[in-house]
């Protein structure tokens, strides 16, 4: 096996590259994730781990690189020999995994905002990627050179935001809407766009099809200050990756609020479609009647494209998950930021059963993921129940990690402990990222900076790590730790990696540090 050899190139005054020389390009035998989710049905469950209950304690950090962004929000694509992710700002940097050296390069100055998935086309090893404003992009995983671009010209503002899934020779696209923040402008006439679905061509980036989540026209429905016109409904948007069931061929996926009145039946509602046709099989309302724009945070609710009632905004944001239980059936698993779980009959659409586990809010309750292990028929539901600004967010917060019975629903344990933080508008404690599982573990990272395994039978944790911390990086980049937030944790192997900062909502502590961490062999 060919070892890159590492040499750093200082390209200004205090920004340098560790570039890999005479090295090999990367392999793709074997593959740890394609996806948000890990797999097709989205369950956070590696397979493909050696780390467990055992050997948690004996992870240290193997080399960590300095990203160029504070709010790294790309989960890494991984095989035997490189780790692929983005870096917002810069590109798509294809590492190598023994010493984190880089490869290549794809230069790209938009903001990253999804998984790296791979597939092959024609022969071609390739990464799919979202530009979370300039759309879906196609690049070659070997070389790191452009292949597609793709665009959607049905919504005039679309926002990219949730990470796509591959199947066969589709590539299926969340679609969510920028109105939800324009609104804070109060000249902005909100609002007049949907959210849905979208198949592009796995090869060309062609679009084949695109599910408005909103089939209602758009009307005007009001005027202010003699030039504003107002306009509904809107919103719905989708901002989690899809599932997908390949045997009967048919995606899942949830939706937000909407971002005006009059409300629809399709908003903070979850749906399963065709997958050949974006036909719509059924759907089923969760929440009704709320509609919430940013605008809403500010001004104590009297900004005027604050909708009338204004709604909890408690959308599904947290990908859906798929699973097979010999007692419950086939269920999709959705995870709300209402704080509830909810499982619904896959074939029907019908409600199996909901728990709550948090008060939920704005950027409370479930907000990225949840994870499961079938086997020990578990689902992992990490609680934020954090406030922002001046947005009620009533009941008593209740953060912490949830194991539920995936038959039942049934809380079977709960983990929680003290925030670091006192009076710090920066710092709160709360489970934002999704979690990921393999074995009998589960992780977390909090939002005050804490990397977390936990049994996962029981909830006890057995491994911590502090990224709060300057890192000495190995591209010589300033690196240091903050919030975890967002994609959350990946393991490999005995790897885990996780990006360790995310100062996107609400004032978290931002940080730019890739983190790989080893299970080291204590020899015993």
């Amino acid at each position: 096996m060919i070892r890159c050899c590492v040499f750093v190139l200082c390209l200004q005054s205090s920004f340098c590259f560790a570039y890999c020389a005479a090295s090999a390009p990367p392999s793709f035998s074997v593959s740890y994730a394609n996806g948000w989710g890990i797999d097709l049905n989205n369950t956070r469950y590696q397979p493909n781990s050696t780390i467990d209950a055992s050997n948690a304690a004996q992870l240290a950090l193997k080399w960590v690189y300095g990203l160029s962004t504070d709010t790294p929000r790309s989960y890494p694509y991984v095989t035997e020999d490189t780790i692929f992710v983005g870096d917002a700002g810069r590109g798509v940097v294809a590492l190598d995994r023994e010493t984190g050296c880089e490869r290549w390069v794809f230069a790209h100055e938009g903001y990253i905002a999804s998984a790296l998935l791979h597939a092959k086309v024609d022969g071609k090893e390739v990464l799919v990627f979202n530009d979370r404003i300039d759309g879906v992009y196609a690049i070659d995983a070997v070389t790191g050179e452009f292949v597609w671009h793709a665009v959607l010209d049905e919504g005039p503002i679309p926002w990219f935001s949730g990470t796509p899934l591959i199947y066969g020779n589709r590539v299926y696209v969340p679609i969510a809407s920028q109105e939800v923040g324009l609104a804070i402008n109060p000249l902005y006439g909100c609002c007049t766009t949907s959210g849905g679905l979208a198949a592009f061509d796995l090869a060309t980036g062609k679009k084949v099809w695109y599910l408005r989540t909103i089939k209602e026209p758009v009307l005007q429905t009001g005027e202010r200050w003699f030039f504003v016109q107002e306009y509904g409904p809107s919103g719905a948007p989708v901002w989690g990756a899809p599932s997908y069931d390949i045997k009967e061929d048919i995606l899942y996926f949830g939706t937000g609020q909407n971002y005006s009145h009059p409300t629809t039946a399709t908003s903070d509602a979850l749906f399963a479609v065709d997958g050949a046709s974006g036909a719509v099989i059924w759907q089923q309302q969760i929440t009704a009647n709320d509609a919430y724009t940013a605008a809403c945070n500010l001004m104590a609710l009297n900004h005027p494209n604050c909708p009338k009632p204004t709604g909890p905004d408690v959308d599904f944001g947290a990908p859906t998950i798929l699973v097979d239980r010999a007692l419950a059936g086939q269920l999709l698993l959705g995870g709300q930021k209402s704080g509830e779980v909810h499982a619904l009959n896959r074939v029907t659409g019908e409600r199996v059963w909901t728990q709550r586990v948090g008060r939920g809010g704005i950027v409370g309750g479930i907000h990225w993921g949840l994870a499961v292990n079938e086997t020990l028929g578990l689902v992992f539901a990490p609680i934020s129940d954090k406030s922002i600004l001046d947005f009620p967010a009533p009941g008593v917060a209740a953060p912490g990690l949830y194991a539920l019975d995936l038959d039942t629903g049934v809380q079977r344990w709960r983990y929680s402990r003290e925030s670091r933080c006192e009076n710090s508008e920066s710092c709160e404690y709360g489970l934002s990222a999704a979690p990921i599982a393999t074995n009998d573990i589960v992780i977390t990272g909090s939002m005050d900076g804490f990397l977390e395994i936990h049994r996962a039978i029981d909830g006890e944790r057995i491994w911590v790590y502090d990224a709060w911390r300057q890192f000495d990086a190995v591209n010589g980049v300033a690196t240091h730790g903050g919030a975890f937030d967002a994609h959350g944790p990946l393991v490999a192997d005995n790897l885990l990696i996780v990006s360790a900062g995310y100062s996107y909502v609400g004032a978290q502590r931002g940080g730019n540090a890739l983190l790989v961490f080893e299970v080291i062999d204590d020899g015993g």
